[in-house]
C-alpha cells in the first residue's frame, strides 16, 4: 500500500491586487488504502470575479471529496464513474457561475480553470479545463494534461512549434473555462500511479519563468524526502519566479508517493 506526503502553496505574485487561485489537497483513509485528492483552480484574470469562480469550483469538489471519498469500499474505483461525477460537478458549476455573472450584471463574468487529481494505490484520475497542469516527476518530467489554449491547439495541429508557442501573443488565450463558456468539455486522463513518484499540480504562473531542469533539480523524488523539504523547495521556486518578474498568481500542489 502506498503512503503520501503532500505540500501546497499559493502566492499572489508581484503585481496582482488579488490572488485568484484556489486550491485544496487532502489524504483520505479508505477501505482500499490511502488516497489523495488535489485540485487547483486559476480564476481568469480578465474576467470580473475570477477569485469567486475558482473558490466556488474548489468548494464543490471539496464537498464531493469529503463526502464520498471516505466511503469508498475495497472495490477499485472505475474510470467511468469518476468521469460522470466530475463532469456533472463541472457542468453544474459552469451553469451556476454563469447565472451569478448575469445576476450581477458582469459584462464578462467570472471564469476559472480547473485541474483535479485523484491518486489511489494503483490508478490516477485527472480532469482538466484550461491551462493549469498536472505533471508526473519520476525518471523525468511528464506533463499528464493537455492545455486547452489556442496556441496548444495550434501546436497539436502542426501549425506552430513549441518554441513559437512560448512567445506567441495569444499564448494565454483559453479555448474554454468554467463559468464563461456556454458548454464546457473537460479532458479526462487516467493512468497507473507510480511508487516513489512526485505528482505536481500548478497554475500557469508557476511554470513560465523557470526551466524544466530547475523543476527537476528541486522536485525530483530523490530530493523530496520529507514534507519540510517539499515546502522549502516549492517556496524557493516560487521566489525564483517572482525574482524573474512573473506577473501572475502562483500556485503549486505536490504529492510524493512512497
Amino acid at each position: 500500500m502506498k503512503n503520501y506526503m503532500v505540500s501546497a502553496h499559493t502566492d499572489i505574485g508581484t503585481t496582482k491586487t488579488k490572488n485568484q487561485d484556489s486550491l485544496y489537497v487532502h489524504t483520505f483513509d479508505t477501505a482500499s488504502g490511502k488516497i489523495v485528492f488535489a485540485i487547483i483552480c486559476d480564476g481568469v484574470g480578465g474576467l470580473s470575479g475570477g477569485e469567486l469562480a475558482s473558490a466556488a469550483v474548489v468548494n464543490a469538489f471539496t464537498d464531493w471529496a469529503e463526502t464520498e471519498l471516505p466511503l469508498l469500499g475495497a472495490a477499485p474505483i472505475e474510470d467511468h464513474l469518476i468521469r460522470a461525477r466530475w463532469e456533472n460537478i463541472i457542468g453544474t458549476q459552469n451553469r451556476d457561475i454563469m447565472n451569478y455573472g448575469k445576476q450581477q450584471g458582469l459584462p464578462s463574468g467570472p471564469g476559472t480553470t480547473v485541474t483535479a487529481l485523484l491518486l489511489t494505490d494503483c490508478r490516477y484520475f485527472i480532469v482538466n479545463v484550461g491551462d493549469s497542469r498536472v505533471y508526473e516527476i519520476f525518471d523525468g518530467i511528464t506533463q499528464l494534461t493537455e492545455d486547452q489554449t489556442l496556441v496548444a491547439q495550434e501546436v497539436r495541429l502542426g501549425n506552430m512549434t513549441e518554441e513559437q508557442a512560448k512567445f506567441a501573443p495569444q499564448r494565454n488565450v483559453l479555448l474554454q473555462c468554467v463559468g464563461a463558456s456556454g458548454d464546457v468539455t473537460p479532458d479526462m486522463f487516467f493512468g497507473v500511479t507510480k511508487q516513489d513518484a512526485v505528482y505536481m499540480l500548478c497554475s500557469d504562473g508557476f511554470r513560465h519563468e523557470i526551466t524544466p531542469e530547475e523543476i527537476w533539480n528541486c522536485l525530483n523524488p530523490e530530493i523530496l524526502t520529507s514534507e519540510d523539504v517539499m515546502d522549502a523547495n516549492v517556496k524557493y521556486l516560487i521566489d525564483v519566479n517572482k525574482q524573474r518578474l512573473e506577473k501572475d498568481n502562483i500556485s503549486v500542489v505536490l504529492i510524493r508517493s512512497y
